[in-house]
């Protein structure tokens, strides 16, 4: 049995090897000198982030009680170190104590348009590129300048929660096209897609990698999506915040990068980098687009309300951190190969099958949702609920569960909608012990279940 000591992680996660072994736990790999090599960067030691205010951590603590969480495997930002080069920048900068408005460098751009050409031969017009205060801030502005309110805005589900909040705050409402399943791989519905649109829907919000299900779209699935909106005159909203995270074996293709001119013309992509340098406190992002009429639109809907130690965070990613993230992706790939195996070996009623981009994982728990009756007990709390409160889902239930019996916190899947229902998100951005400790725990508990 896994010992827990309420806020000392430390103290256990350095019992977790021979924890997992005395408990009949099959460990496949325990640490990334075992498969990477020699590191530069240290992303095996876990790092505390408890103390501050952390929504990852913290929050969960506040919510379910510091003696039920191990573990917060939930929101998607990462429990890493930032790069070296980012904390220098950052200490040079507070070296001068005065923090007046802020004019944005030149350089930033500049960083901004060599990172995307280099790694993928993205072509940005330095006349047609956005500074924001992140990817959220700048949909909105998109959704605000193309989708009235009352207008739908389509989404291929199950689908990033956050989105369904960007589309509420414009009074928007989704469309669902929900994706094809099969053997835990999911597809775009093509004809579902073109159904879908009517005279009110004018956007389409493309998460490219996919979150949740860490899809990477095929060059010929994103022209086809391309086509389909074009003719059918909805504008393509491509988040591709998750880019730089691609597992061995899969590519990501940048929409703005398609044969079809007519395509890239129509639509505008945001990005950031905010999740692959764990920089999302920072408040810093962009959008391009080829298309100068939607960029003059968007920006007249859109502030750039930017703080001095993001652009400074954010430049120093760009300029200096690129060692350190090549480093961090095979780690982050290794984490895939860890969860399937793991998975696999110690957890029959969990399916887990490796994600093709992002730092999460989509677990198929239906069968853990049926073996603990998730479906009767979500019924059974909907019918003591007050009406005003938010309706309690199978999935929700399964949250719970494995905080009480596992101290682990993952993400509901009904949370993005349809299509999510007997699945649970976890975030994998976390060191090989941190991630061994959750699944051990997780794969003890299900053995009571």
């Amino acid at each position: 049995m896994v010992k827990r000591h309420g806020l000392n992680r430390r103290a256990f996660l350095r019992g977790v090897p021979v924890t997992a072994i005395a408990a009949g736990i099959d460990v496949p790999f325990a640490n990334a000198a075992d498969d990477t090599g020699a590191m530069k960067y240290d992303f095996d030691t876990p790092y505390n982030r408890i103390g501050t205010e952390s929504i990852k951590w913290d929050r969960q603590i506040r919510t379910w009680g510091k003696d039920n969480i191990a573990v917060g495997m939930g929101i998607a930002d990462m429990d890493f170190r930032v790069a070296p080069c980012i904390t220098k920048a950052l200490s040079q900068r507070l070296q001068h104590e005065n923090w007046g408005y802020l004019d944005t460098p030149r350089s930033l751009s500049e960083a901004i348009i060599h990172w995307n050409k280099k790694r993928y031969g993205i072509e940005i017009n330095p006349d047609l590129l956005v500074l924001t205060t992140g990817v959220h801030p700048a949909i909105i502005s998109a959704l605000k300048t193309f989708s009235p309110p009352g207008t739908k805005v389509l989404l291929a589900t199950p689908n990033y929660d956050g989105f369904y909040g960007d589309i509420a705050f414009c009074e928007c409402r989704p469309e669902e096209v929900s994706m094809k399943l099969v053997n835990g791989r999911y597809s775009m519905d093509f004809e579902d897609l073109d159904r879908r649109i009517s005279h009110d829907t004018n956007t389409l919000i493309l998460c490219n990698p996919h979150n949740p299900t860490g899809n990477c779209w095929s060059r010929e699935d994103l022209t086809t999506i391309g086509e389909i909106c074009t003719r059918r005159r909805v504008v393509v909203l491509a988040d591709e915040i998750h880019c730089d995270f691609v597992t061995k074996g899969n590519r990501y293709v940048p929409y703005s990068t398609l044969a079809n001119r007519e395509i890239v013309h129509n639509s505008i992509t945001f990005k950031a980098a905010s999740k692959s340098f764990g920089l999302s406190a920072m408040k810093c992002g962009w959008f391009f687009s080829e298309n100068a009429d939607y960029i003059a639109r968007v920006k007249a809907n859109s502030r750039q309300d930017f703080n001095t130690l993001g652009v400074v965070a954010n430049h120093a990613a760009l300029t200096e951190g690129e060692d350190w993230l090549d480093q961090l992706v095979p780690y982050i790939d290794r984490n895939h190969d860890f969860v399937e195996s793991f998975v696999r070996a110690n957890m029959p009623l969990v399916k887990a099958v490796k994600a093709q981009g992002t730092y999460l994982s989509w677990l198929d728990v239906s069968a853990v949702s049926e073996r603990i009756g998730a479906g009767k007990l979500a019924a059974e709390a909907n019918q003591k609920r007050n009406p005003s409160t938010k309706p309690v889902t199978a999935e929700m239930i399964l949250e719970e569960w494995f905080v009480r019996h596992a101290k682990v916190q993952l993400n509901p899947g009904s949370s993005y909608g349809s299509g999510g229902a007997g699945h649970m998100r976890m975030n994998i951005g976390t060191s090989r012990n941190t991630l061994q400790l959750a699944l051990t725990n997780m794969a003890e508990a299900l053995k009571k279940a």
